[in-house]
């Protein structure tokens, strides 16, 4: 992956994916005594960054592959995305997810016409549910991020980053399985290896930090959390990311569900901006000043906002607005 083949992905992407845009967070800047922008794939299509992954790995399928279909195990978000690019693109597509997967991700995989199986209580589950699949029919598989062409989907993000944001420092990026922060990090750093890059995951779903920890991949006990779309091993056998996310993330973070639930509620009281748990992380990190940013210009990836009406105003009412208050400020509540 360089800079070139990350530019060429973002070409072939350019019909399905759009550019998201970038926006400041006074407060933030004012809680971190840094210059803070929020880069918005909660408004990407399909509501989450996946689909340039997506779209990346399946644009590369050969027509024979294309005829068989395709299958892909989600906690939610990569499953919407690839039935969206295959519903696009005319593939069957079949996707395997486990039991709790969001109702709102759920209805929207089902809305693009891909089969979908409900397999298990844990994402690994949902994951062996969608091997087999693949041995039983022959079906091409799109991995949700151990994949060279999915990592560069997620890295065109970096170039956008590297056009909207001048003289950026700081790039703060969710991390789950690693292949959106791996992408961001080959490209920023291609440019300029002194841009920093800020791996933030939920305590909750913290597989790849332990296994960073431990040195090689490992599973890891993962209690329910609201950061969902970060739950679900890295492999045993992982291949690219474990590696990616090692050498270049300069920085590892965890935030704690409370911690998730005021990023959230931040995002909607303040942005106006819907982020699901998982997209939210980063502005949980900045919200609890889990890393030092003072005089810096950041970059806060929010990395999707597929979550259920219902379930964010339960989020906002049961919150409120703590940043507020540690700022002595008032709120009109109208």
């Amino acid at each position: 992956m360089t800079l070139a083949s990350i530019a060429a992905a973002w070409e072939a992407i350019a019909g399905i994916a759009v550019e998201t845009p970038v926006i400041g967070s006074e407060i933030l800047a004012e809680r971190a005594g840094a210059d803070v922008l929020l880069k918005l794939e909660s408004l990407q299509v399909t509501g989450s960054f996946k689909v340039r992954g997506a779209a990346r790995r399946m644009l590369a399928l050969s027509d024979e592959e294309r005829a068989r279909g395709v299958v892909a195990c989600s906690s939610g978000n990569h499953g919407r995305a690839v039935a969206y690019v295959a519903e696009l693109l005319g593939i069957a597509a079949t996707i395997c997810v486990p039991e709790w997967v969001d109702p709102v991700k759920l209805q929207a995989i089902r809305l693009h016409g891909a089969e979908i199986v409900l397999q298990g209580k844990s994402y690994d589950d949902a994951e062996e549910a969608s091997l087999q699949v693949q041995r039983e029919r022959g079906l091409a598989y799109i991995h949700p991020f151990d994949d060279p062409l999915v990592i560069e989907g997620q890295g065109t993000i970096g170039l956008e980053l590297l056009e909207q944001v001048r003289s950026l420092d700081t790039v703060v990026v969710p991390l789950s399985g690693g292949g959106l922060i791996s992408g961001i990090a080959r490209t920023v750093k291609s440019y300029d290896p002194g841009i920093r890059v800020v791996g933030v995951s939920a305590v909750n779903a913290r597989v790849m930090y332990e296994s960073l920890r431990a040195g090689r991949p490992i599973a890891f006990p993962e209690p329910p959390t609201i950061a969902n779309a970060l739950s679900g091993g890295i492999g045993l056998d992982n291949r690219y990311t474990f590696r990616l996310v090692r050498d270049l993330v300069d920085e590892h973070v965890l935030v704690g569900e409370d911690e998730i639930r005021e990023a959230v509620a931040f995002a909607a009281g303040e942005h106006k901006v819907i982020a699901e748990g998982g997209g939210a992380v980063g502005i949980a990190a900045l919200l609890a000043r889990r890393f030092e940013s003072a005089g810096k210009r950041i970059a806060v990836v929010v990395s999707g906002g597929n979550v259920g009406s219902d379930a964010l105003v339960e989020v906002i009412n049961s919150v409120g607005a703590p940043w507020q208050e540690d700022q002595g400020r008032t709120t009109d509540k109208g």
